[in-house]
């Protein structure tokens, strides 16, 4: 008996080596292996590139959204500005000339001063009285912007002058020269107050 025991032990284990063998997994060949890490590799490296182009995309319309904004921006900027310097020039007129109608209306009695004084011509102290008042008023007006605008002897300028009558010429260098002024005009801040009605020689 011992002996058939020795010889069962001598098979199993002639046995053990073969059954191993077959429990263990087949190994898979690197060819297999390789492919499926390059298949790997290639979904990852697809994968990031469509994230990429997707990102790419999106900062681009990021980029056009801000450059759109921008210029909206600028041309709301440059519009406020506009408006703001126009209307600081509006409020600068209105102070520099606010007494524009006020100043108008006092002409008349400044001619009428002026012709009072010529007519004065022989009452030496009442027209010199008379001259003070009328040096004081037109001080007060000058002060406010008022000036007389030259006319006798000068050039017939539509934008200055109106004239009222024309007049035969003295010689040629004097055609087209005012000759008499009916009436004064003026300057307001410089800007014609009223037209100069004048004589001119043709």
């Amino acid at each position: 008996m011992n002996e058939d025991k020795k010889e069962l032990e001598k098979e199993q284990e002639q046995e053990t080596p073969d059954n191993q063998a077959a429990e263990q997994p087949m190994e898979e060949p690197e060819q297999k292996k390789e492919g499926r890490k390059h298949l790997g590799r290639r979904d990852r490296s697809g994968s990031r590139a469509a994230k990429h182009d997707d990102q790419a995309e999106k900062l681009q319309e990021l980029g056009e959204k801000l450059a759109e904004t921008n210029d909206k921006y600028v041309r709301l900027y440059s519009e406020y500005e506009n408006y703001r310097k126009r209307t600081n020039a509006e409020k600068a007129e209105l102070i520099i000339n606010g007494s524009k109608d006020a100043i108008k209306a006092i002409l008349p009695v400044v001619d009428d001063m002026e012709r009072a004084l010529q007519a004065m011509s022989d009452e030496e102290k009442a027209k010199e009285g008379v001259q003070l008042i009328y040096n004081k008023m037109m001080n007060i007006l000058g002060q406010k912007g008022l000036k007389a605008i030259e006319a006798k002897g000068e050039k017939f300028d539509e934008n200055l002058h109106e004239a009222i009558t024309q007049f035969p010429a003295a010689d040629e260098s004097m055609k087209g020269k005012v000759v008499d002024v009916v009436e004064k005009g003026y300057y307001l801040n410089d800007k014609v107050l009223r037209y100069a009605k004048v004589v001119v020689a043709v």
